[in-house]
């Protein structure tokens, strides 16, 4: 089920609490809990409803402008019926919580055990490693670069590293990944000596739902995190070659969800 940025913070801050939706048969069942950009997003409550019965309080709910603009919404696949799918925020994601902790000698092992199986379970051979080292040492590197150092295709690659990122050793930027403290501390471990690696760049970092242009076009101009971001207007934006009107809108909500805006507004 997708949710747009802009309602995925209401929906953290309270203030959005239903969605609708055209579907042949419901896509999402009550209890259901997805991963967002915010954190998890649980449902529930589904319905099916008619339009002409929706009110101006569903729309107010569903983070529509108008009652109108929600019909408007709805006019599409009319053959489809019209679901109303009752959503709460209910977390943040554990994963973001996984990633700040760093294992311990028993924690180490039994992540390298599962590590072993993932390895054994793969029809391409060992896997794990490798990709833990090729995110260290080329962080913020895009996906296909990365595959393409281990002649793999993207979309596999892809895959797995999110097999790495379900365990809390990975974490993905809006270009490329870069490792996790904990996944930090699960390469250490089986070094002679521990890496030796740039600082953490303090702040937030950029959105990923701005774009690989957008993103590129920002970290040329030193902008890496929504901090740097915050000293710019939204013209001086709109300057850069790839930021588009889709990355300032977008990294004008990440900024409200901080309670910060772009220089000048």
């Amino acid at each position: 089920m997708m949710i747009r940025p802009a309602e995925l913070a209401a929906i953290r801050a309270g203030t959005v609490d239903l969605a609708f939706r055209r579907w042949a048969r419901p896509r999402v069942v009550v209890g259901t809990r997805m991963r967002t950009a915010v954190g998890l997003v649980e449902v529930t409550s589904v319905e099916q409803v008619g339009v002409a019965s929706l009110r101006a309080e569903d729309a107010r709910r569903a983070g529509a402008p108008s009652l109108a603009a929600l019909r408007e919404a709805l006019a599409a696949r009319p053959d489809d019926p019209a679901w109303r799918i009752g959503l709460a925020y209910a977390g943040p994601d554990p994963r973001e919580l996984l990633r700040e902790s760093i294992p311990d000698a028993d924690e180490i092992a039994a992540i390298n055990a599962r590590l072993d199986r993932l390895d054994a379970a793969s029809a391409h051979g060992a896997w794990t490693r490798e990709t833990l080292d090729l995110i260290d040492l080329h962080g913020g590197v895009r996906a296909p670069d990365l595959a393409a150092r281990v002649g793999r295709e993207t979309p596999d690659f892809k895959k797995d590293v999110r097999k790495l990122k379900e365990l809390g050793l990975t974490e993905s930027l809006a270009i490329g990944y870069l490792l996790s403290p904990r996944g930090r501390a699960v390469v250490d471990a089986g070094l002679p000596e521990p890496r030796v690696r740039r600082p953490r760049e303090e702040g937030t970092p950029l959105p990923r739902g701005i774009g690989a242009p957008a993103t590129r076009a920002l970290r040329e101009a030193g902008l890496t995190t929504l901090e740097q971001v915050a000293t710019r207007s939204a013209a001086e934006l709109a300057a850069m070659h790839g930021v588009g009107p889709i990355a300032i809108t977008r990294l004008r909500e990440a900024l409200a969800e901080q309670g910060a805006g772009l220089a000048g507004e």
